[in-house]
């Protein structure tokens, strides 16, 4: 269940990065990310490789 909760962002990362290719890519070629399939691919999983990734906590004051 761990490894599942660990690839599950990147795996959507990738799939909303094909997907952007795909609906809104750049038709003329001349965009470097959104022209090729790849590309955009990673930078998704990239994206949700981030997402995955623990923000800083904030350290709890103690109260007295």
């Amino acid at each position: 269940m761990k490894i599942i909760k660990k690839i599950l962002p990147v795996v959507i990362g990738a799939l909303l990065g094909f997907a952007y290719y795909y609906f809104i890519g750049c038709r003329t070629g001349s965009c470097p990310i959104s022209s090729n399939p790849y590309i955009s691919t990673f930078y998704g999983a990239g994206i949700g490789l981030i997402w995955l990734l623990p923000a800083k906590k904030k350290k709890e004051e103690k109260t007295n």
